[in-house]
C-alpha cells in the first residue's frame, strides 16, 4: 500500500481507496485463491467500475442507486465468472465520494496494475509461491 501511496503522492489522484487495500490481503495473502487471480482483479474492479461510475451519471445522490450497482455489479462478476470481492466496494466509492468518472477508472486501473505487480515480485522472492496460478 506504501507502493501505491507513493504513486498518489506523485500524480496527485487519490489512490488509497478502500477497497484496493482489500485487494492487497487477497494478493499478498491468498495467492492461490482463485479471486485473487489477474482475470478476476481486473475484470471485476472493470465491472464494477462501469456500473458504479454509470450510476453516479445517471442517478447522482441517490443512495439507493448505491445498493442496487452493488448487486448489479456483483450479479455481472458472477454471470463472467470474474468475483472479485474488494471490486464490489466500488459502487459505493463511485457514488459517495467526488471522484469523476474518469478519474475513478484512471484511479482503480494504477492501482490494480501496481499492486499487480507488486505481488508478482513478491511472489517471486525466495521463499517462491506461483502467481498468478495456472487455471486448469
Amino acid at each position: 500500500m506504501s507502493a501505491v501511496g507513493g504513486l498518489a503522492s506523485v500524480t496527485g489522484l487519490p489512490m488509497l481507496i478502500a477497497p484496493l487495500g482489500a485487494t492487497a490481503v487477497l494478493l499478498f495473502g491468498q495467492p492461490a485463491s482463485p479471486l485473487a487471480q489477474p482475470i478476476n482483479i481486473f475484470a471485476g474492479y472493470f465491472i464494477a467500475t462501469l456500473i458504479g461510475v454509470g450510476a453516479a451519471m445517471v442517478f447522482p445522490g441517490l443512495w439507493e442507486v448505491s445498493a442496487v450497482a452493488v448487486g448489479v455489479a456483483i450479479a455481472l462478476m458472477l454471470m463472467f465468472r470474474v468475483t472479485h470481492p474488494p471490486a464490489g466496494a466500488i459502487p459505493l466509492v463511485a457514488t459517495a465520494s467526488p471522484y469523476q468518472g474518469g478519474t475513478l477508472f484512471v484511479v482503480v486501473l494504477l492501482g490494480c496494475i501496481s499492486l499487480f505487480v507488486l505481488a508478482l515480485v513478491h511472489h517471486w522472492i525466495p521463499p517462491r509461491v506461483q502467481y498468478p496460478r495456472r487455471i486448469d
